[in-house]
């Protein structure tokens, strides 16, 4: 199979049987899931949708998470990963949104990597889910998925993935391919032990392929 039947099987595949994939993240506007994807890095979904409905009630817009001190807002980041740092940043964050942005989340990728605690992958999540931009974001499970089907080759890095992936996936589903790329890995394609008995990608996995040639050595 070559790379170009591999992307259209893929594509053609996720179409069929996950038409309407999206952040499993809760949100109502830019500002809350601006809020929760900070908070996410290396934390679950469901532990930051468990803990932002407080957030929100008690700091509903930039303005008022800006006027927020350490001492106040850490106790209900206590139980997400590396509360510390993810404090200062989500302060930082509203602090820059009201001083530069009007309090408004910006919309480009350029100008979300200026805020505190935003990376490239949280500016890309962030402008293809508002915006449906065609930002590709790379998380671990991205990259592990990429890889392991096939759809990128000696990517060493998040970004060398994300050229590849925008280099191959029509413009116009891009921003869909990141929840789809997600899911999979979150669901069937898991770290350890992926779910091949399961999975609809058997015919365009080189990692299936590879592991059935091993098995029938054996």
């Amino acid at each position: 199979m070559t790379q170009k039947e591999r992307y259209a099987f893929v594509i053609h595949w996720f179409q069929q049987h996950v038409p309407e994939a999206e952040t499993e993240l809760l949100y109502d506007n830019p500002y809350q899931l601006l809020v929760a994807v900070i908070l996410s890095a290396q934390c679950t979904d469901k532990r930051v949708n468990l803990t932002t409905p407080a957030i929100f009630e008690k700091y509903p817009d930039a303005a008022a998470l800006s006027k927020a001190t350490f001492e106040e807002l850490f106790p209900y980041i206590r139980s997400i990963s590396y509360p510390n740092n993810k404090t200062k940043h989500l302060i930082g964050m509203a602090n820059m949104l009201e001083k530069e942005f009007n309090g408004n989340v910006p919309l480009t990728v350029d100008e979300l990597v200026r805020l505190p605690g935003v990376g490239r992958k949280t500016a890309n999540v962030i402008t293809s889910v508002v915006d449906q931009q065609p930002n590709m974001a790379v998380d671990t499970h991205v990259f592990r998925v990429s890889a392991r089907i096939g759809l990128t080759h000696n990517a060493k890095t998040p970004l060398a993935t994300e050229k590849q992936l925008i280099r191959h996936i029509p413009k116009a589903l891009i921003h869909k391919a990141h929840h789809w790329l997600i899911l999979h890995g979150r669901y069937t394609c898991v770290a350890r032990n992926p779910k091949c008995d399961i999975c609809g990608l058997r015919p365009a996995c080189k990692y299936f392929s590879k592991k059935n040639e091993k098995n029938s050595r054996v």
